[in-house]
């Protein structure tokens, strides 16, 4: 029960940089007149003395003393308008009136649909076309999407998707890609102030069926299905979601240049190890789409050379406590590793995890393993539990073995290996929406 099902008055707090999306938020969720009270930002990082001034200090939306704010959305009677609430149109016409191809390619611009580059406007015989590329019907649900967990789903059908894989340039053979992707039901465009993006690998036989590029370049914009296939995802996750503008549905700090397409495939043929998909419990010849939540950070190293390991550690104790890296290597790199006894995925995961080794304070100091890992230690979830446990200068593992992964890919061209921030957040099978 909530408190306010409880008859106990509530008010909302929030730092003056979330005004537009806490009342935006209210607003779409039917409660314009929602009671809401505002401080600084930040919050993080400030003592006692801080945080205290701020409460006895102004509310910076208002002008009026925070105090006052809050006594009076606590005591104050509930009005007409609070009663009645809001309600909202939720369907959209399927097509839109006939213009001039400029006029489109505006209105689409305007009205935040595209990623602010050119688009193929999707025409009824072109979304059509890209529908052939797959068997389900064009109503059918494929998944909901939201940008934040306090947002509400929309659902996005297949129709939607094939419409988007339009605009972004994408050819029908790729829409069983795109529609897998939404079905994991993660956004490409997800709403946080840390600016992270989603990752998606390809496996399976339709990396070649489809053309897609894990050779030089393969992380680049030199491919068009790996492009295209990337910019659908972004494209469909803004347009299915509900929106992805700046202070409305996305509150990204700094943002994140891999939001506008990041999605590749495993080298499998070139590999000396098991492909991802068969880790994850696939089968070699099932085609599959894996989604990682991360890109806040890319590390980078070249060989494994005599002092790898140092290297390494520097690497992988650098990494933010929260998101595990997804490490990505090129075949090269993955053969010399094989040679020096990491004959698995699995082995050298196994190493990473044992030396990425923070001291305990080090790792309950950030913010993200403060505020999201430590409810969960209190709880008693483990392995956090453990870690809550240790000294402050007690050196604890920041990552588990099965939070790390390792794709390969590339054109053999260097042992490069890249650590990016990868959190694993599921696999969905691409045969299913052929």
């Amino acid at each position: 029960m909530s408190l306010e099902e409880a008859g106990v008055p509530t008010i909302a707090v929030h730092t003056h940089v979330f005004e537009r999306l806490a009342m935006m938020t209210a607003r779409t969720n039917g409660m314009p007149t929602t009671r809401q009270a505002f401080v600084p930002q930040p919050i993080v990082g400030k003592d006692a003395a801080d945080l205290r001034a701020y409460i006895e200090g102004e509310d910076p939306v208002s002008g009026r003393p925070f105090v006052q704010e809050v006594i009076e959305g606590l005591t104050g009677p509930l009005t007409g308008d609070d009663i009645t609430g809001l309600t909202f149109e939720r369907s959209t016409p399927r097509l839109l009136e006939p213009d001039s191809e400029e006029n489109l390619h505006q209105l689409f611009l305007g009205n935040n649909w595209t990623d602010k580059f050119p688009i193929v406007l999707p025409t009824e015989e072109r979304v059509e076309a890209m529908l052939k590329g797959t068997a389900r019907t064009p109503d059918e649900v494929v998944g909901k999407l939201r940008p934040a967990a306090f947002r509400e789903f929309w659902e996005v059908t297949v129709e939607k998707v094939a419409v988007n894989a339009v605009m972004a340039g994408a050819k029908p053979e790729y829409l069983p890609v795109i529609l897998a992707l939404v079905a994991s039901g993660i956004t490409a465009r997800s709403s946080s102030t840390t600016s992270f993006s989603t990752m998606s690998v390809i496996n399976g036989p339709i990396r070649g069926e489809i053309g897609m590029n894990d050779g030089l370049g393969a992380l680049g914009p030199y491919n068009h299905a790996n492009s295209t296939i990337g910019r659908a995802y972004s494209l469909a996750s803004q347009n299915g979601q509900g929106g992805s503008v700046p202070g409305e549905t996305y509150m990204g700090s700094v943002g994140n240049g891999l939001s506008y397409s990041f999605t590749f495939p495993e080298a499998e043929e070139r590999s000396p190890w098991v492909p991802l998909h068969v880790q994850k419990g696939f089968k070699p010849d099932d085609s599959t789409a894996a989604v990682f939540l991360g890109g806040w950070y890319k590390q980078s190293y070249y060989g494994p050379r005599d002092h790898w390991q140092e290297r390494f550690r520097r690497c992988l104790t650098a990494s933010e406590v929260y998101c595990p890296p997804l490490i990505v290597m090129d075949p090269i790199a993955a053969e010399d590793f094989v040679k020096l006894g990491f004959d698995t995925k699995e082995k050298l995961i196994e190493w990473c995890s044992e030396n990425a080794k923070v001291p305990a304070q080090e790792y309950w100091d950030d913010q993200f393993a403060n505020t999201l890992h430590k409810p969960w230690a209190v709880a008693g979830t483990e392995p956090y539990a453990t870690r809550l446990k240790a000294q402050p200068d007690e050196m604890i593992s920041a990552f588990e073995p099965d939070e790390i992964n390792i794709v390969v890919t590339g054109g053999e061209s260097q042992p490069a290996c890249f650590m990016f921030a990868g959190l694993y957040r599921g696999m969905v099978s691409i045969d299913e929406w052929r």
